[in-house]
């Protein structure tokens, strides 16, 4: 595998966790009747932390959690082993939780405000998906 095939692997990958790990979170707001984008705008606050306005905190968190998905996503590829991809990366994604939720989020008012277990699983889909991603990938190209 190239170094090159890395970087493809994770950005996919990484591509595909970003639109598919908020689900959790997501069918939880909905199911409790709260705002689904609650998290959304945390993300946002990390790059506008005093703004105020819904549509400049949606708007903000775009890159924010692109840069959050992709740079964990190209780490993930590089040193996750060839073999049982999905499980050592969901495992990483608990770790990231710790990290994300743990260390930075105590840090800011709109991550500690949130619901915590919906965002931990969110964290574990995400790991789920890359890995998943990373296998379906590194399978292919071994197959070739």
């Amino acid at each position: 595998m190239t170094h090159g095939d890395t970087i493809a692997d994770g950005l996919v990958a990484g591509a595909v966790a970003a639109v598919l790990s908020g689900a959790p979170s997501t069918v939880h707001a909905l199911a409790t009747r709260r705002d689904p984008l609650q998290a959304t705008l945390a993300a946002g606050a990390l790059l506008l932390p005093g703004e105020r306005r819904r549509l400049a905190l949606l708007l903000a968190a775009v890159p924010v959690h692109l840069a959050l998905s992709l740079g964990w996503a190209l780490l993930l590829a590089a040193l996750l082993p060839h073999r049982r991809e999905t499980v050592h990366a969901t495992l990483a994604g608990l770790a990231i939780a710790a990290l994300d939720l743990g260390v930075v989020g105590r840090r800011h008012a709109r991550i500690r405000a949130l619901t915590l277990t919906p965002q931990v699983l969110d964290h574990v889909a995400y790991g789920a998906c890359v890995g998943a991603v990373l296998s379906v990938r590194r399978r292919g190209r071994a197959s070739r």
